[in-house]
C-alpha cells in the first residue's frame, strides 16, 4: 500500500514556508516566482496554518483586489488538516475530497516533513497503476500455456 513517505521521497524535499506576519503581497508573489499554490505558515518553529490561492483569490475578491497592509495571518487556514508520512495514499484521497483540501502538510510529531498536493497524490496513483499494469501483463505473457502444461 502507497504510503505518504513514499510520495515524499519522490516529490523531493523543496519546501516553501512564510510567516503569519508576513504581507499577503509578498506571500502571493513567492507562490507566483516559485509556481507553487501553497505556503505552510510556520511561527517559532512550529505549524500555524496554510496559506493556498483560495484565501488569496477569496481575500481579493473581498477586497477588490486590493491587498493593502493585511497580512497572511489575517487570511490563512488556521486549522489546516494534516497527515503523518505513514499514512496511505487512500487516507490521503479520502481526506482530500473530504475536506475539500488540495494541499496537506505532512506532520512527523511537531516536525514539518513535507506537503502533499492534489497533483502530488494524482501523479503517484498514475505510476502505481502503471507500474501494476505492467506487473499484470508480465504475468499474463509468462503464463504457461495448455500444451506446456500437458507435455510436462
Amino acid at each position: 500500500m502507497l504510503k505518504v513517505s513514499e510520495i515524499l521521497r519522490i516529490k523531493g524535499d523543496t519546501l516553501y514556508t512564510a510567516t503569519p506576519d508576513m504581507p499577503i503581497l509578498r506571500a502571493l508573489e513567492t507562490m507566483s516566482e516559485q509556481d507553487i499554490g501553497s505556503l505552510v505558515i510556520m511561527e517559532h518553529g512550529q505549524l500555524t496554518g496554510m496559506l493556498t490561492f483560495r484565501e488569496i483569490i477569496r481575500h481579493l475578491h473581498d477586497n477588490h483586489g486590493v491587498t493593502g497592509t493585511h497580512t497572511v495571518r489575517s487570511i490563512m487556514d488556521d486549522a489546516p488538516v494534516s497527515v503523518s508520512p505513514n499514512t496511505s495514499a487512500d487516507e490521503v484521497q479520502r481526506l482530500m475530497l473530504d475536506k475539500h483540501a488540495r494541499y496537506l502538510p505532512v506532520m512527523d510529531g511537531p516536525t514539518l516533513m513535507g506537503v502533499i498536493s492534489f497533483y502530488d497524490m494524482a501523479q503517484a496513483i498514475v505510476a502505481a497503476q502503471a507500474f501494476e499494469n505492467n506487473m499484470l501483463k508480465a504475468y499474463i505473457r509468462d503464463w504457461p500455456s495448455d500444451s506446456e502444461a500437458t507435455s510436462s
